[in-house]
């Protein structure tokens, strides 16, 4: 078993400054654990923000050349460690090894490489009359990362903080940790300057809110669940830091009568269950209309039993399902199967249990419900795990209206046979980004939500934005 004991902090790996403390990581396909870490207090947050205060000095007045050229260095470091980084990932949270290499740790490239072509063209400066306006890095950033997409979710961060001039505190999740303790290796062989980069494990409750209340942080950007991105704000609010959120989701999928049902729902299956459907943006609220509702649950069923679910390390063709990543994901999903039959939805396929012939792992059935209304509890919670319902609707804009009826706007999802009919339709959600006939995400364009998906935008230049104060000097100018 690993023992990961020590935090990077100024360059250098330290003991926590109270040692003892520790959690082990559990690969949740064996439910064994295969690494130790240390958890860290609000004094190993004080000594990381001290170092990180005293790096935004001189990191903060570099040149754009110069941010640049240490961007490249670590995408060419993360390259020699990806098989080492795919691996690992698959390893603590589950991700089947295809999907781990494809795309959890390709998407570390992705936005490093996005980050470099915004730092590149950005303009820093820009004059207004006799006014000049100036974009600076807004100082030391706090950063705490969740486990479903790990490296992704701190590379959108880390890259343009990085790129802006401004410094970094992350505690990653303490879940699958390994990903991010990898990545500090990689930091440093880069040659990050010291305290450029600096991570502390630990929980939230510990951790997390020594970093949102601390007085040296400028920053806090939060990826998880709405409810501890609540609590970061409520802790951040007396410093008046800025915070950023990109929080829950419950996606609501159109499928509009004119739409090829058989691509679609087969579609909409398999993008809900991806990654055990633990993203946030993931099209869990599939609406079709009335008189298609026993067509669509037809194909839905046939599509989710296709699905295999194993080992995340085994091969073979189509879309496979690793573990969700914990028995209290596992445990709560169970519980929502449940309570979707309780209420009275039709379950298609799958429910309560492992699939048959898995004993051990957090594995869970792909599961489809139909007849379900907007008001039953699979509807409303983020269940974060391979459960669709399917909702039917009478009209497009009762249709609309479901959609919309939800705490949650982060994505959404429309198809058609007519793409100006899908671009009308996407016009009325009301969730910060929308999928038309099935088109991927973007790393060039905003991604966030609305309502309680959370604040401000990752990705392109709206998420390098984030990361910059804006400064007005009036009199610049004598013209």
């Amino acid at each position: 078993m690993q023992e990961h004991l020590n935090f990077y902090i100024d360059g250098a790996w330290v003991p926590p400054v109270k040692p003892g403390n520790t959690l082990d990581v559990i690969n949740p396909a064996t439910e064994k654990a295969i690494a130790k870490i240390s958890m860290g207090t609000a004094a190993d947050v004080d000594k990381a923000v001290t170092a990180a205060r005293r790096a935004f000095e001189t990191w903060s007045k570099t040149t754009r050349e110069e941010r640049i050229a240490l961007l490249q260095k670590i995408m060419g470091a993360y390259q020699a460690k990806y098989e080492e980084m795919a691996k690992t990932i698959s390893s603590e949270m589950g991700a089947p090894i295809w999907l781990s290499k494809a795309a959890q740790a390709a998407m570390f490239l992705a936005h490093f490489g996005q980050a470099i072509e915004v730092l590149k063209g950005f303009e820093f400066e820009e004059k207004r009359g006799k006014t000049q306006i100036l974009r600076e890095p807004v100082g030391v950033c706090g950063l705490i990362t969740p486990w479903n997409w790990p490296i992704n979710q701190i590379a959108c961060k880390i890259a343009p903080a990085l790129a802006a001039g401004c410094t970094i505190v992350l505690k990653p999740t303490e879940v699958a940790p390994l990903n991010a303790i990898l990545l500090a290796q990689i930091m440093h062989e880069a040659g990050v300057p010291k305290g450029v980069f600096n991570l502390v494990n630990g929980d939230g409750p510990t951790v997390g809110a020594a970093m949102s209340s601390h007085p040296g942080i400028d920053m806090m950007s939060f990826t998880g669940s709405t409810r501890a991105g609540i609590q970061v704000a409520i802790n951040a609010a007396p410093t008046v830091k800025r915070v950023t959120q990109e929080l829950g989701g419950k996606s609501a999928n159109i499928l509009l009568d004119d739409a090829d049902f058989k691509t679609a729902v087969a579609g909409g299956v398999q993008n809900c269950f991806m990654n055990s459907g633990q993203s946030c943006n993931a099209p869990t609220r599939m609406l079709v209309p009335q008189s298609r509702h026993a067509e669509a649950l037809q194909i839905a069923k046939a599509t989710a039993e296709s699905i295999k679910v194993g080992d995340p390390f085994a091969g073979g063709n189509g879309l496979n399902l690793g573990p969700v990543v914990s028995k209290v994901q596992f445990d709560k999903i169970q519980a929502l199967i449940q309570k979707g039959i309780d209420e009275g939805a039709t379950l298609v396929t799958g429910g309560v249990g492992r699939p048959e012939g898995l004993k051990e792992g957090y594995y869970v059935q792909p599961t489809v419900f139909g007849n379900v209304k907007n008001t039953m509890t699979i509807a409303r919670e983020e269940i974060f795990g391979p459960v669709l319902s399917i909702l039917p609707y009478h009209d497009e804009a009762e249709a609309i209206a479901i959609a919309n009826d939800t705490p949650y706007g982060l994505s959404g999802y429309v198809t058609s046979g007519n793409l100006d009919h899908a671009k009308k339709v996407a016009r009325q959600l009301r969730t910060g980004n929308v999928h038309l006939n099935g088109a991927q995400l973007a790393f060039d364009a905003p991604f966030g939500g609305y309502k309680q998906s959370g604040n401000g935008r990752e990705w392109g230049v709206n998420g390098f934005e984030e990361f910059l104060e804006t400064k007005a000097v009036f009199g610049y100018s004598a013209e």
